[in-house]
């Protein structure tokens, strides 16, 4: 038997019955599974980075944007309010779209 000891995608165990294989899972506690998210956010962005192609890379960042949604249901928010959030920042600072690469600043 194969032990993966991770967060999965809510319709697994479902999936996985189907296949007529035998498994075990459980429900997390909420800080086990703040803790869980996190990993997975990492486990999902290395994915990512590792992406050889565009539509590896449109995948993961969809797994991406399912853990952020979940991490702001987790801290008791929203989605909506994270992206609240990004706007004000982009706003205030820019966002990355200029491709702006800083090489050094004067020290005082």
């Amino acid at each position: 038997m194969t032990v993966h000891q991770k967060l999965v995608r809510d319709r697994i165990p479902e999936i996985i019955e189907n296949t007529g294989k035998k498994f075990s899972t459980r429900v997390l506690a909420n800080d086990e599974y703040l803790i869980e998210l996190r990993k997975k956010g990492f486990e999902e962005l290395e994915e990512y980075v590792n992406a050889s192609d565009k539509e590896n890379a449109l995948e993961e960042l969809a797994d991406l944007l399912e853990i952020i949604h979940a991490l702001a249901v987790a801290h008791e928010s929203s989605f909506n309010e994270v992206e609240a959030i990004r706007e004000r920042k982009a706003q205030k600072r820019g966002g990355f779209q200029e491709k702006i690469f800083l090489i050094e600043v004067e020290d005082d």
